[in-house]
């Protein structure tokens, strides 16, 4: 690939890589069909023929009108059933005589079945005067498009992936929508670095990723070239291809209001099959840990998450169609996730999916099904009277930010005191879920109370446990089992998944008491190293009520308000051409009141209404 020049020969060169790893390549200008045909349908009648020797001329036709004539009223629900046809088949019946016939019009199961093309420059018409649009690539499987590349050339600045992008989800979707009806899969590539990028027909630009590793194991591919032979090894070496296409393809259920369709980032893909692996093993040697997930912020956890879940309700018959618990550690967690699984009970492939309100809930649900079953609930739910659910094998146990909660499997003191009863109560009045004891004057003092963790596995002593964390540490393993995947914060902004955080340690510049600024620092250590849950909520009150007497400090304000003001300047005046935006974060809303009263007194002309320019 070294000297391209042109567009064509990067095509050239793609179709090269593509055949290396088994894809027949077809000229699309020697292919004779109907130009709004996106079909090859005389390849996809005779792949049908040759598998199913029982159908008939009559009978393949049939099956290719079938897969023409999805019903939608929309070209997103098209896609969205003609995708559901390809990946999971369906029961065909022959007029006349009854009979049936099982129909995959893609063998997953045996990929070395499937006949891989790769096609370059097919007229695809449109319009009335005879219109054509040429896709630069197709990649056809049984005759059947289900991926299109848009190439840009490498050498002209003018020509972006942005503009690939703009060709397949504006020109492509607007004139040639009988074709990407096929298509769940796209790429846009110029060949440089970062910029060979996988999405989908309804994916957003931003939401293009490169795919940087072939196998788990290796180094991120860097250079541009070695995206582009990592992106056709990773993902188009035909058997990977299909694996892809049948569990890292969502959409959300028929009747879910919105047009979504994702794809996975290769960490999600790899991160998936260890957990998959380990899962199984746990289940097999009857040891309850599956495994720890440590994942970055903005890596996609919860997505991971569900495509482990579809492959262990689908691919993982040992586990004879578990019952997956997604544990979370706070209401917003609880409803983020609702928000998304609630919508996925046709891609989990395990029945019901559904929140969790209540103890008495998950007993009822637990105890209707000896299999099957997505259930999202608050670690909370779980306390010492609630003793053993269900015993059953089948049970596995996502935990969701395992290390602030769920982490402790040994028995823990309390010490009450008449602060924490009255605490205790106010909790019980405002939020009656939440794992608390009632004590009476008689039992202050210091008790011993079991953790969450031990709770769970009381609850589910036969179940297997995974956790996914952004903040692994020793206790998380001892839970959960081993590492078996990680994707660090570094690789998340060498990926452009997330932004790089820089810390600037600016507090002994703002503050003339160094004793209060080392107190500071170790209560925030503190938290961090221990993380925040509801049982320490009166421990917090009491140390921040002293920590906001320092931090609320007028004289501190007032210098934290200079220094503030004096570094944006001096970032957006050497930056001219950075979004000139700038976030501060205090620890209560009177604090940030008084600090921007204090911005208002040494910086007023920024508070003046001003008309702008354009």
């Amino acid at each position: 690939m070294r000297g391209i020049l042109y567009e064509s020969e990067y095509e050239q060169a793609l179709i090269d890589l593509l055949q290396s790893e088994g894809w027949q390549y077809t000229n699309g200008k020697t292919i004779h069909r109907p130009l709004r045909e996106p079909l090859l349908v005389n390849g996809l009648t005779g792949s049908l023929l040759n598998r199913y020797p029982g159908l008939t001329t009559d009978d393949a036709d049939a099956i290719v009108s079938k897969l023409r004539h999805v019903p939608g009223q929309t070209h997103f629900e098209r896609l969205r059933n003609t995708f559901l046809l390809v990946r999971d088949g369906f029961r065909y019946t022959r007029n006349g005589d009854g009979e049936t016939f099982d129909i995959k019009l893609v063998d997953f199961d045996e990929p070395e079945k499937n006949t891989y093309r790769a096609v370059n420059q097919l007229e695809v018409g449109y319009g009335m005067n005879d219109d054509v649009r040429i896709p630069d690539v197709l990649l056809y499987v049984n005759s059947i498009p289900l991926c299109i590349f848009e190439l840009k050339n490498p050498t002209k600045e003018d020509a972006t992936i942005a503009d690939a992008y703009e060709q397949i989800h504006t020109r492509y979707l607007r004139d040639i929508p009988h074709l990407l009806q096929y298509t769940p899969l796209s790429c846009i590539s110029d060949a440089t670095a970062n910029n060979t990028r996988l999405g989908t027909t309804y994916t957003p630009y931003e939401h293009y990723y490169a795919w940087k590793k072939v196998n788990n194991e290796d180094p991120s591919a860097q250079s541009g070239i070695d995206q582009v032979r990592t992106i056709v090894k990773g993902v188009y070496e035909p058997a990977r291809f299909l694996e892809v296409l049948r569990d890292y393809i969502y959409f959300p259920d028929a009747d879910f209001d919105g047009e979504e369709e994702i794809v996975c980032r290769y960490p999600q893909f790899f991160a998936t099959r260890m957990l998959r692996e380990s899962v199984c093993k746990a289940f097999a040697e009857q040891t309850s840990k599956g495994g720890t997930y440590f994942g970055a912020t903005g890596c996609g956890k919860t997505y991971t998450m569900m495509f482990l879940a579809r492959q262990l309700a689908l691919r993982c018959k040992e586990l004879g169609s578990p019952t997956i618990i997604m544990i979370v550690d706070r209401d917003d967690l609880q409803t983020q996730a609702g928000k998304l699984f609630l919508r996925s009970a046709e891609f989990l492939g395990l029945g019901t999916s559904k929140v969790i309100r209540n103890r008495d809930e998950l007993k009822t649900e637990l105890s209707l099904r000896d299999s099957g079953g997505f259930f999202i609930c608050t670690i909370q739910k779980f306390c010492e009277a609630i003793g053993e659910l269900n015993t059953r094998r089948n049970i596995i146990c996502f935990s969701d930010e395992a290390h602030r909660t769920q982490i402790r499997l040994s028995n823990k003191l309390k010490v009450v005191d008449h602060n924490d009863i009255e605490a205790e109560e106010q909790q019980l009045e405002t939020a009656p879920d939440l794992n608390v004891k009632i004590v009476d004057d008689s039992k202050i003092g210091a008790f011993i109370t079991k953790p969450y963790a031990e709770q769970l596995r009381t609850a589910f002593p036969n179940a297997t446990f995974a956790g996914f964390t952004g903040t692994p540490i020793a206790e998380t393993i001892q839970v959960f089992g081993e590492i078996v995947d990680r994707y660090t914060m570094s690789m998340a902004v060498d990926d452009e998944i997330t932004k790089d955080i820089k810390y600037i340690p600016r507090i002994a510049k703002v503050t003339l008491d160094s004793n209060k600024v080392k107190e500071i620092e170790e209560y925030y250590k503190k938290c961090a190293d221990e993380g925040a849950t509801k049982e320490d909520i009166a421990a917090s009150k009491k140390a921040m009520s002293a920590m906001e007497q320092i931090l609320g400090d007028d004289d501190r304000l007032e210098r934290l308000a200079a220094d503030i003001i004096a570094h944006y300047t001096t970032a957006c005046d050497n930056n001219a051409d950075v979004i000139q935006k700038a976030m501060v974060v205090c620890s209560k809303r009177e604090i940030g009141y008084r600090l921007l009263e204090m911005f208002m007194k040494l910086k007023p002309e920024w508070f003046v209404e001003r008309k702008h320019s354009e």
